[in-house]
């Protein structure tokens, strides 16, 4: 071997080595970024706690709340973000974007803050009331471990129930004249224009402030029902009523990237809180029936294509059999703004797909 081979030989040798190694390194960082993302869940399953909060409900699920919604369901295709955007567009004169609850665990109140939001929204498209704000999460994540458990504090790490974020919206909490909802903006020297996860967590812990719960009160008027099945699901959604679903049921292995549909597979065990937003039906065109999920981890954490082309950032499409499975679970909710009557959301031009 001559002196010039030797030396491209080596040469070649350690830039493999250079790039394994490289390549090693961006791996483990990307996955360890993965992995702080997965952390941040914050689902408290209790079951006896769902059973005792459904028996204080005069009709616990959507098939008994929602009857006129689930009889006149047509099985379209919906997709609720868009009554979100447009409204946000409309207060702030920007998209609405992804929210993010950072390394804490505050999924619920993520999902049922984005719900509230949402269910204003569609109301506002039909006609009903003002564009919303963006509703504040913190709040929610307080009410969520104390008043909507019945209790006036609550120590030991982060995490909710979705049913104690069921009972704290509606105002139907044991303490009578709290719970409901506050927006994004300042109450006196409190300030919830930014989502704090300090604040989550002084609240989770000693609770909302008895002014501002009271003060949420104000705002108590949304109806929550138990949603246990594909029906009760599809007729929720195109009435115009998201669904906040709290279940164990994960997906993806990381990196997580959508299907050609939009789609992830499910994973790992996640104890978490997302909103379903969005539903299709494999009879209109859409390939396969799914349900549109938003997550609120930001947007970096999947990938992939989307469908349709206006499909959020941060969100992605589950089967009809994973949605059906979490929310067996049975701590899943429909959010509305007033009654879960049936209305006809087709005027308002955003109900098919683009």
């Amino acid at each position: 071997m001559s002196r010039r081979k030797a030396v491209w030989t080596f040469s070649a040798v350690a830039f493999v080595i250079c790039a394994a190694i490289l390549g090693a390194v961006v791996d483990h960082y990307t996955h360890r970024v993965l992995r702080r993302v997965d952390n941040s869940f914050g689902y408290r399953p209790d079951p006896v706690g769902v059973r005792t909060f459904l028996q204080e409900l005069d009709r616990p699920t959507f098939r008994e709340a929602g009857a006129d919604a689930v009889r006149q369901a047509k099985g379209l295709d919906v997709f609720l973000y868009r009554a979100t955007d447009k409204a946000h567009q409309r207060i702030y004169g920007e998209p609405w974007r992804c929210w993010n609850q950072g390394n804490a665990g505050t999924c619920v109140s993520m999902a049922f803050g984005l719900g509230c939001q949402t269910a204003l929204a569609t109301d506002w498209l039909a006609g009903k009331g003002q564009p919303p704000m963006a509703v504040a999460s913190e709040p929610i994540y307080g009410g969520a471990r104390t008043f909507g458990l019945g209790q006036p504090t609550q120590f030991g790490g982060d995490g909710a129930t979705g049913f104690g974020a069921a009972r704290w919206i509606s105002g139907k909490c044991k303490v009578p004249d709290v719970g409901g909802v506050l927006f994004r903006k300042s109450y006196g020297s409190v300030d919830l224009t930014t989502y704090s996860i300090p604040l989550s967590r002084e609240w989770g812990s000693r609770g909302v402030p008895l002014e501002l719960a009271k003060l949420a009160h104000q705002n108590k008027c949304y109806a929550v029902a138990q949603v246990q099945t594909w029906e009760e699901l599809a007729s929720a959604l195109e009435s115009g009523y998201p669904v906040a679903v709290c279940s164990q049921v994960g997906y993806g292995p990381t990196p997580r990237q959508r299907d050609l549909l939009g789609f992830l597979t499910r994973g790992t065990s996640w104890s978490h809180a997302m909103l379903v937003w969005g539903i299709r039906h494999e009879k209109n065109g859409g390939g396969r029936d799914g349900a549109l999920i938003q997550n609120s981890w930001q947007t970096s954490w999947v990938a992939g294509p989307r469908w349709p082309s206006d499909q959020p950032d941060g969100s992605f499409w589950t089967s009809r059999e994973n949605i059906e499975t979490a929310m067996r679970q049975g701590d899943s909710w429909a959010i509305s703004g007033t009654t879960f009557e049936y209305k006809k959301l087709e005027n308002a031009d955003w109900g098919l797909a683009q």
